[in-house]
This record gives structure tokens, sequence and C-alpha cells, in this order.
């Protein structure tokens, strides 16, 4: 059933990504559909959503008002009526290329594939004790006794099939809060049939264990049972990564990684500038090593919206008291700065503001609208926070930088511990949204917390899945004894191995060594990606 034509056909990426928001979930679908051929299957939950395709009759089967039982409502590009998502259901979105239903170039069959979800639904439910599970004549999804006079769904499926590739999914209760499909809609569209879920037919099994059994399932019936699986981490705690674990790393710090600051003129010109106009650089506040490097070649990342961040990453040297008000006057000052240092290239970081409404997206907005009128021809890279996911971002993505980046900082399974405000699914819509926006997106993260080699190449897939660009991949170093500790040094051949793997990925340019951090060779990663595309479209 699958094209065996894809980058990565033989293999089924599977991920578990948590409790994930449906617009964030949507965003990453997109992207991996539209931007990949990437064999993927992404497990999650979803909060308390009511989704509906273009053909629902709200009116009929919308009972309630959303807002006032603690849901949203979303309009999907998808078959069929009105249906719920929440807290333990599974859900499971298959993003994969099928075959063409008549030879090469043809439709792919949709009617099989769905078939083929279905008794994926059904071979899991078997599984787990279920027996009188099945398909009911005239009615999609998965059943419970189809062949009595009281059937029962328990799976709901709606999928989209275009150009061969697949979205959508299906959704299965495990142990729903049932109350949202039986009070508050006519979930379907089927009013004359009721829903169930497992823990109702008495089967007690934990949300893990289903995805589990759905994962393996769903590799043996589409990749020939190869797969590769990630999870972010089931349990927020882990020992292994808290400040203060016995993993300590022994030996002394490499010689690679080793900086040599040198304080020259133009290192000093720099400075004297940023201190003239009051402005912060992350250079500093995160005591980067790479800051006389760059200084001396009259660069510099200047960070907005102050120097106390609203998040307390383990990793991160940022000042984490409670935040100023911003300064009306930053924007102007970052302007004259770029224009009396003549940047042609200039860089754009922010501290986190969750105190703000819009995250601060406005702020950075404006800095760039400043930078353009004293400076047209200066390109501006922007590293941003996730705005916690709101439609804030597009407030950015409406001033088009030059290099949206949001950096996704470690492997998905160290993300509760290495920074438990932000998440895995988060900054990949964050980046799947940037690139629908049509920005060159930008993203990197860190070795060196105790992530494994498939780890990080799995998140070089699901990086280059969404469409990214650019990468950043550089050494952890520990700011202090109150942060994360190393787990280990990273060679340098490590980094080259994995810009190789990066970029045979169809990522246009990775920068990465264990003294690369992510401002680092801005300017001439942007400028390759921007000639790469340049020379693709023109060919």
């Amino acid at each position: 059933m699958l094209r065996e034509d894809t980058q990565v056909a033989t293999k089924l990426n599977v991920r578990w990504l948590g409790k994930v928001p449906y617009r964030e979930a949507l965003a990453i679908q997109n992207a991996m559909f539209s931007q990949s051929s990437s064999q993927h299957l992404l497990l999650l939950e979803h909060p308390h959503v009511f989704t509906y395709g273009p053909s629902a009759d709200l009116e009929t089967n919308l009972k309630c008002d959303p807002k006032q039982v603690g849901a949203e409502l979303v309009k999907v590009n998808r078959g069929g009526d009105i249906t719920y998502h929440g807290p333990g259901q599974l859900i499971a979105y298959p993003i994969l290329s099928l075959e063409a239903k008549h030879g090469v170039g043809g439709p792919a069959d949709m009617q099989a594939y769905v078939c083929s979800v279905e008794q994926l639904v059904i071979d899991t439910l078997l599984e787990l004790g279920v027996t009188n599970v099945g398909r009911f004549d005239g009615y999609p999804g998965v059943w419970i006794d189809p062949k009595s006079k009281f059937p029962k769904k328990i799976c709901a499926i709606g999928v989209r099939v275009s150009r061969g590739r697949t979205m959508h999914g299906f959704a299965l209760n495990v142990s729903t809060d049932l109350r949202y499909m039986r009070d508050h809609i006519v979930p379907c569209g089927i009013a004359e049939y009721p829903v169930t879920s497992l823990a109702e037919l008495g089967i007690n099994v934990s949300l893990q264990h289903v995805v589990d059994v759905v994962a393996k399932l769903a590799a043996k019936r589409w990749t020939n049972g190869v797969i590769d699986r990630h999870d972010v981490a089931w349990v927020p705690l882990n020992e292994d990564l808290n400040t203060g674990s016995n993993i300590q790393i022994t030996e002394r710090k490499p010689e690679w990684l080793r900086p040599h600051v040198t304080l020259g003129a133009e290192v000093l010109a720099t400075k004297k500038t940023l201190r003239d106009l009051n402005l912060v650089t992350v250079c500093e506040e995160a005591g980067c090593p790479n800051l006389s490097e760059c200084w001396a070649d009259g660069t510099a990342t200047m960070m907005v919206l102050g120097e106390r961040c609203t998040r307390a990453c383990g990793f991160c040297l940022i000042d984490t008291r409670k935040p100023l008000a911003p300064d009306s006057n930053e924007p102007l000052r970052v302007a004259q700065a770029v224009l009396k240092m003549k940047l042609e290239y200039a860089v754009l970081t922010m501290v986190a503001r969750d105190d703000l409404a819009d995250g601060g997206m406005s702020h950075v907005a404006q800095c760039i609208r400043e930078i353009r009128k004293v400076s047209p021809d200066t390109k501006v890279e922007t590293l941003i926070s996730d705005a916690k996911g709101t439609d804030a971002l597009q407030v950015l993505f409406n001033e088009r930088p030059d290099v949206l980046n949001h950096n996704i900082e470690t492997v998905a399974r160290l993300q509760r511990q290495v920074r438990p405000s932000a998440g895995y699914a988060r900054s990949l819509s964050v980046l799947a949204r940037a690139r629908a926006a049509g920005l060159v997106t930008k993203s990197g993260f860190m070795l060196g917390l105790g992530e494994s080699k498939d780890e990080v190449e799995a998140t070089l897939i699901d990086l280059a899945s969404v469409g990214v660009q650019i990468v950043t991949i550089g050494q952890y170093l520990r700011p202090s004894v109150e942060h994360l500790p190393v787990v280990r040094w990273a060679d340098p051949t490590e980094f080259s191995t994995y810009a190789e793997f990066g970029e045979k990925l169809g990522i246009k340019h990775v920068e990465a060594s264990p003294l690369t951090r992510s401002s680092y060779h801005a300017k001439r990663a942007a400028e390759q990606t921007v000639s790469v595309e340049l020379v693709s479209i023109r060919s």
C-alpha cells in the first residue's frame, strides 16, 4: 500500500507527542503532509476540542456552547460531521505516501487505505482483549457488537488523501469522558447509536499500553514491522537529568571546547556601541563561547524585551526574576545600533515573555520595522519564543523576517526535563506554521544532555519533515552548578556526521560543531540556503 520510492519508505517514524492542542497538531500534520515524503505516525492526546468537516450539520449536531464546557471548536478539511477529542482518547495521525490504485501517476486507493486504518484499530482492540469488535455496515468507524441490535461506536475515523499523501486518522476511546459525546454533540452525526470506551467495557489499560500496541501493529501493517519510535517522556521527571544528579561528567573539558577569546579593537568597538545604546546581547547574557569571534566581525545578537525570562529552562543562564515592562524605545535603539555597526545581517533574539498577552511578538515585529526604515538592505533573523503557540505568532510572520528561528533545544524524550515550559510538538508546530507562511525556517539543539544517536537522527527527521531549512547543533556547556549537568562531551566527528545526515534529509544547511550556537555563522547559513533555493527554482 505504501509507495516505495519515498525517502524513508521502509521505516515508520512513530512519535508519541503527549497532550497537544488540536491546532498545533494540525500545523505539524499539514507540514509533514506537504513538505515531506517521510512515513510518520503521530500519536497523542488533545485537550477538549470539537472538530467538524465542511459538510457538518452544526445546527443539529452541536448541542452546547463549546466555551462553556471548556472545549475549542475547530473546522478542518476532512470528511465527516462533528466529533470530539479529549483526554483519555488516543489520537493517531498516519502521514503516509500511498501507492497509486492503477499504476504510476494515478490516484491512491482511498477505500483500501480507510479499510487498512479500520483494520489496524480492530486488530489493536482484539489484542487488548475486546472480542466483539468490527465494522458496522453503512456507518464509518469501529464498533462494539456491530451485528447486534445495540452496537456502540468506540473509534471515529476521518482521513484525507491527496496526491497520494494521507493525513488525519482515528480517535480511539480509551478512558474518555463520554459525557462530551453523549451530552454536548451528536458524534459524527449518528444520533441512533451510542459511543463507548475501553474503560466502560471493563478493559482497564493504560494509554501507554494502547500506544505500544498501535505502534507495533501499524509498523507491521505499513512498513513490514520496521519502526523508529521516539516518545516525549511519559513521566515528567528523570532523576538522571535533575540538577544535583549523580550522573556527573568527570573528565576535564576537552581542548576543542576551549574558545580562544581575543578582546581586540573591533570587539571593544562593538561593546561600546551596544553600551551607548543601552542594549542587551544574548552573547553576554547566555555566556556564548563565540562572543569574541562574532564581535570581532562587527556582529552581535541583540536580545530584546529585557534581560529577564519568564521561563526557567534547565540549561539557560538568563535571569528568571519578574521581568520589567517592555521598553517602547528599544526598537528604535536596536535600529540605531544596526545602522551604526553597518550590519548586513542582524540577529534579534528575545527572552520568553509569557507575562505579555502576545508573548512579545508585536515588540519584535516593531524592531524589524525600525531596522528596515533605517537600513532597508539589512537582512533580519529572529530567534523567538513559542508564544505558547497562540495566533500572536502571525503578528511576527506578517513582518516576514528573512529567517525565522525557533530552537527545539533537545530530543523528544528530554524535553520535559530540559525545558519544562515548552514542548517538542509545540516547537514543531511553530516551525511548521512559519514555513507555511513562506518563511525561511531555522532551528537548533544541543548534544551532551543524555541523548542517543537514534534520538538525534529522529529529531533531524522531524525537523526536515516540517520543512526546516537551517539547523544548528552544538555542545551543551553547563552555565553553573545550579543547571543541568553535562552527561558527556560529544566528539567533533559526531557533529560532522549529523550535519551530513541532516543535509541528506533535505535540510539546506546544518551548522554543527562543539561551539556552534544558534546565531553562529547565521549570515553564511542564510545566504547558502537562499542560494540553494534559487538554484533549485531555476533548474
